[in-house]
């Protein structure tokens, strides 16, 4: 059953490691992972799934296989471990001996999977196929855990560690690193950076008959209509970035292929979303939060459908128009922004485990240095072994 095995076994051999993150990309709570493991000294033959137009991104000398080539199904058919943050769906055959953590990759606002109001006709199918070979499952919070269980049928090990990817969110030199990439960017210190990080419809990516996917408001004109020293981040979801162009001429950039999202969160001033995962991990900065949800309906009641009552829970305002968000984060300037009640609650309920510890909490339960997961005189992982009924 899954969930069974030991985590890792200490013995004389080097454990073969694998990674993946969104289908190749080099990223969010793998890559926090195995940087950890790197500046730790862990001995490890760590090979990373790549698309080969990405592997400009990876550091040097990182042993990357092409994403779904020959060497990948090796690779995963021969790991000790492996740690992605999505489905490994291709056909392929897990070892007895493998040990597959799965660290997904988002607080569920969204209904996934099971529990989609829709879905195409076989991507279910595709998915539980992947599923069923997880033995162990990262949760941001206690609040996600049981969401995160119904939309997998997984009942194995559910381990509330928070995401490693947003430890640097908290890190002592997160202002360096905000500097950093602001220049890296061209934003001037003075000027107010918004980020624009929309989810994707499933049914203009999924569906054959369905109309193209489009924005809903002419990305320039938002630009521009947010005024002198302001600057647009656009951010698409790695499930549209290859179908839409961002015409980025100044104030608006885009950031859809910057390989850590991390990153433009900490050069940020101010977010701007739907029904996004990101408004989770945004709210870890303290920094405020714009809901632009122009479909609301349709996407709650006919495509996806919600875990929480997004009115009740969003730290920031619901806004169905252009000139809304634009007079919003206009009044965001006015003034120095205190966060409001509900976005204290929000990040009570939601952040309480995103204290710049996710990642040795990891570490901890699934590459102890001594080979035994938590350490006496660590600090406990909360586990669900609860399985869904």
């Amino acid at each position: 059953m899954p969930g069974d095995r030991p985590l890792l076994r200490p013995g004389p051999t080097t454990v073969k490691v694998v990674f993946n993150s969104f289908g190749g990309r080099y990223n969010d709570n793998p890559r926090a992972v195995y940087e950890a493991l790197v500046a730790r000294g862990t001995e490890m033959d760590a090979v990373w799934l790549a698309r080969p137009e990405l592997r400009g991104d990876f550091p040097a000398g990182v042993h990357t296989e092409e994403h779904w080539g020959p060497g990948a199904r090796a690779a995963v058919e021969s790991a000790d471990v492996i740690v992605s943050n999505d489905g490994l769906s291709r056909e392929w055959d897990k070892q007895p001996t493998t040990t597959y953590l799965q660290t997904w990759h988002g607080t569920p606002l969204k209904r996934l999977h099971r529990d989609a109001v829709w879905a195409p006709e076989g991507r279910l199918e595709m998915v539980m196929r992947d599923i069923a070979r997880w033995d162990h499952l990262l949760s941001p919070n206690a609040a996600s855990t049981p969401h995160l269980r119904s939309a997998f049928g997984f009942d194995g090990p559910v381990h509330e560690t928070g995401y490693p990817r947003n430890d640097v969110l908290s890190a002592p030199d997160r202002d360096r690193r905000r500097a950093r990439v602001r220049e890296a960017l061209g934003i001037a210190e003075h000027v107010t950076a918004v980020l624009y990080a929309p989810t994707w419809r499933d049914d203009l990516v999924l569906s054959d008959d369905g109309p193209a996917h489009s924005f809903p408001v002419d990305l320039g004109d938002l630009a521009r209509g947010l005024g002198p020293d302001h600057v647009l981040l656009v951010r698409l979801h790695a499930m549209v970035s290859d179908q839409l162009v961002v015409q980025g001429r100044a104030p608006l950039v885009d950031v859809s292929r910057h390989p850590d999202i991390s990153e433009l969160y900490l050069a940020a001033d101010v977010l701007v979303t739907d029904y996004s995962s990101t408004m989770f991990d945004f709210a870890v900065t303290g920094k405020p939060i714009v809901h632009f949800t122009y479909d609301l309906e349709h996407y709650r009641d006919d495509l996806r459908g919600f875990y929480f009552d997004l009115a009740e829970i969003a730290p920031g305002p619901l806004l169905t128009t252009s000139d809304q968000v634009l007079a919003a984060v206009a009044g965001l300037g006015e003034r120095p922004w205190e966060p409001p009640a509900r976005y204290n609650r929000f990040r009570e309920r939601f952040c309480s485990l995103e204290d710049g510890s996710a990642t040795e909490r990891v570490l901890q339960l699934f590459f102890p240095p001594d080979g035994h997961p938590g350490r006496p005189g660590s600090t406990p992982v909360p586990t669900n072994d609860e399985p869904r009924r």
